[in-house]
């Protein structure tokens, strides 16, 4: 049996159209953190979804009593601001970020846990391009895509870090900051570096959703390319 920890874990998970997923995705979380005797809440904040999901959160948070919160919006309004709304809510002093279609397995969790323990990291993120870590499910264009998108930002930007734009990550919720839009992740990872804080890596398996359709939109694409020019001209 692991060692108790004493901190508290605050996962936010955005959903918009994510009935199928939630109520497994939750499940999936909470064996995880009750097998490694972890305090853990999870925040939903869901973006209108049309498909109900809403509803399905609220019978979750019957199944798990004093877990799960849940925010709604009134409509779609984007991943960054999602992150924004649920950090409101967090009480843990530690955040995770994590989508809830099972691209991120909660099976990781536990592993950025000990491996922000290992050196007091400020953030720890999960990789596709380390270690044994790998993308699965996707076609040549999107992997091209998102290897892309890194090398970019990498070019640019020098983080000093292997998947600049993954979205599972593990945070001490002191030093987030009130970044806006899709390059929330990013943004923070690039100027936590450029102050000093320290970041660990831990390879992860990504793994494309079973259900649903992506959010990232065409918008959220032009956002990240404005994101990285602005970040450019800021570190």
């Amino acid at each position: 049996m692991a060692p108790t920890n004493k901190n508290k874990y605050s996962v936010i998970l955005p959903t918009y159209n994510e009935r199928r997923n939630l109520p497994v995705i939750v499940s999936l979380i909470n064996d995880s953190f009750t097998k490694n005797n972890l305090d853990y809440e999870i925040i939903i904040v869901d973006d209108g979804s049309p498909d109900g999901t809403a509803n399905i959160a609220r019978q979750l948070q019957k199944a798990f009593p004093r877990r799960i919160i849940l925010k709604e919006r009134a409509g779609k309004l984007g991943l960054g601001t999602a992150y924004i709304h649920g950090l409101q809510s967090a009480t843990g002093n530690f955040v995770v970020i994590m989508d809830a279609d099972f691209s991120h397995h909660p099976k990781f969790i536990p592993e950025m846990i000990r491996k922000q323990a290992t050196n007091d990291y400020d953030i720890v993120t999960g990789t596709r391009y380390a270690g044994d870590g790998g993308v699965y499910g996707w076609d040549l264009k999107r992997k091209l895509i998102s290897k892309g998108a890194n090398i970019f930002a990498d070019t640019l930007l020098r983080p000093g870090v292997s998947d600049l734009t993954g979205s599972f990550r593990l945070y001490k919720k002191d030093m987030l900051s009130d970044s806006k839009g899709y390059v929330f992740q990013m943004e923070l990872i690039v100027l936590a570096k450029s102050m000093g804080y320290s970041v660990g890596e831990v390879p992860i398996s990504f793994v494309d959703r079973v259900y649903g359709d992506s959010k990232l939109s065409e918008d959220e694409i032009g956002q990240y390319l404005t994101g990285v020019l602005s970040l450019w001209t800021r570190v």
